[in-house]
């Protein structure tokens, strides 16, 4: 999936919570609207997709107030003192953690922003390409094969 394609999937995600995009883009970007398509791909080709997705606006909708939510914490490795003052090493296996907290939006973007990757941290949250299946509804007459 490209830059682009990941971005247009964010911005949908947002806009099916209540973001408005193209006011956004007007206001913060640039007020001549160029369409859709031609605006995710300004976001992203000129680096100014940071200005979005940490944009207050974004985040209260792309992480809806109240809602609960499904991400995947991944694996991680991390050093502690026993309590026999031995240093041992805990693997912990990565897990879902589900939130309803409505303030969510603020804790996710201090997240982010230690994030290496913001646009990886913002991809954990999107349903993966199994879930969308299994939410689709079977069309009559169509297969998978088809």
């Amino acid at each position: 999936m490209s830059r682009n394609e990941k971005l247009l999937t964010l911005i949908l995600r947002a806009q099916a919570n209540g973001f408005e995009f193209k006011p956004w883009f007007q206001t913060h970007i640039d007020p001549d609207w160029p369409g859709e398509n031609q605006a995710v791909a300004l976001l992203a080709k000129q680096g100014r997709l940071f200005a979005l997705i940490f944009s207050h606006e974004f985040a209260r909708a792309f992480w809806k107030c109240g809602e609960q939510m499904r991400f995947a914490v991944p694996a991680g490795s991390y050093s502690r003192v026993n309590g026999k003052g031995q240093v041992i090493t805990i693997n912990r296996k990565p897990f879902t953690r589900r939130t309803i907290k409505p303030d969510v939006w603020q804790y996710h973007l201090r997240q982010m922003v230690l994030s290496n990757d913001p646009v990886a941290y913002l991809n954990r949250f999107l349903p993966s390409e199994s879930e969308i299946v299994a939410q689709t509804p079977a069309v009559e007459g169509l297969t998978a094969a088809s």
